[in-house]
């Protein structure tokens, strides 16, 4: 399930794997917005398979609830905790441009 994990975060910039009713994971997404970064969410409430893939995002990211998990690049970046971390720091926007997902 870990393939599957990593082939979806590499079909786009940014990909966000959360649950629909995940607060943390709109915050995620809004910021995201924000930048003026087009991204992709796997919702896993909403995926057949959602349970597979959260259990590989466990071991992936190393807590549970494990969302939001956000790729950038095809790369793991972590959860909200990494991403606001990256954006206070003011390395998350050249990430950003780095994978193509902005370009100003």
């Amino acid at each position: 399930m870990a393939d599957r994990v990593t082939k979806l975060a590499s079909q786009r910039a940014v990909v966000i794997f959360g649950a629909s009713n995940c607060f943390m994971c709109h915050a995620v997404k809004t910021l995201f917005t924000e930048l003026g970064v087009s991204w992709t969410v796997h919702e896993l409430d909403k995926d057949p398979r959602g349970k597979d893939v959260e259990r590989a995002l466990v071991g992936m990211v190393g807590r549970n609830p494990p969302v939001p998990a956000v790729f950038i690049g095809g790369r793991l970046v972590g959860t909200t905790d990494q991403v606001m971390t990256l954006h206070v720091g003011g390395q998350l926007v050249p990430l950003l441009r780095q994978a193509g997902a902005l370009w100003l």
